[in-house]
């Protein structure tokens, strides 16, 4: 997807949610869970409630691979159906992947070429050799971690570096901007630290950020939109939990459609006539 497609699906929907898919098989209502095609039939529904609401989906690999053969499967299921319903969502991997040479080149080969994923995200210790095979893909994104919202990012990604009073995070943000342009590289900025998100857009004006944390984590759609949206909006905000497993009844997607809409009419008011 290139970056007008992305802008004109935002303007279209009137949105900028993207749903998380991570789908725990033990959280599905009981009367699937049982079912061998559980775990997809379940991502079918919460794709047929919001798929007319939602610009992005964003699969967490861990809760397909944990389940082996079976998770692959309803992985590449429910990519293929999300495709059928609606080929212009954006398909993000949540895979975190990150490593040099032939590794990370079998990994793009894999989330590109094999699954049809647009984008996917990337960790960016190891360097540009990590991040590179990725970008080799037209029309295809790396979103990197930037900074995450969870109590270890303190560990490391907050370290102050010698030149004038810098973090490591932010210094990770600048380097790694030059590697991309806004049409092919975005970054992980977490909701629940909106006070930095205002700081991270002054390192990357034009790229955009995807932002888990809303919902469930306790993030502020208002704080982030405040200190995070440019010209084109700029930003994939994201949620998961609070409309997965908005009820267990058999009337789940019910509900997950009505929390999703409440998100993007929250975020229609953000978005210019």
């Amino acid at each position: 997807m290139t970056l007008e497609g992305l802008y004109q699906q935002i303007l279209t929907k009137r949105s900028f949610l993207c749903v998380g898919l991570d789908t725990d098989i033990r959280k599905i209502p009981s009367h699937l869970q049982d079912s061998p095609s559980g775990g997809l039939d379940f991502n079918r529904s919460i794709v047929d409630a919001t798929h007319d609401l939602a610009i992005a989906y964003k699969p967490n690999l861990a809760f397909y691979e944990a389940r082996g053969a079976a998770g692959w499967k309803d992985l590449a299921g429910t990519l293929e159906y999300i495709r059928n319903v609606n080929p212009d969502i954006f398909l993000i991997a949540d895979a975190k992947r990150g490593d040099i040479g032939n590794t990370a080149g079998m990994y793009a080969r894999t989330f590109f070429e094999e699954l049809d994923f647009d984008a996917v995200t990337i960790s960016p210790y190891m360097g540009r050799d990590s991040v590179e095979p990725f970008l080799e893909y037209k029309d295809k994104w790396v979103i990197l971690l930037g900074l995450t919202s969870n109590p270890g990012a303190e560990d490391f990604q907050f370290l102050p570096l010698q030149d004038e009073g810098k973090k490591l995070y932010q210094e990770v943000i600048r380097k790694a901007s030059t590697w991309a342009g806004p049409d092919q590289m975005m970054f992980v900025a977490g909701a629940t630290r909106a006070d930095l998100i205002s700081e991270i857009r002054k390192i990357v004006p034009d790229h955009f950020l995807l932002v888990p944390g809303i919902g469930a984590q306790g993030g502020s759609l208002e704080e982030v939109v405040k200190a995070g949206s440019n010209d084109l909006v700029g930003l994939i905000v994201n949620s998961s939990r609070s409309i997965l497993y908005a009820d267990n009844s058999e009337s789940f997607a019910n509900k997950a459609r009505a929390n999703a809409l409440e998100l993007q009419q929250a975020m229609s008011m953000h978005l210019p006539d």
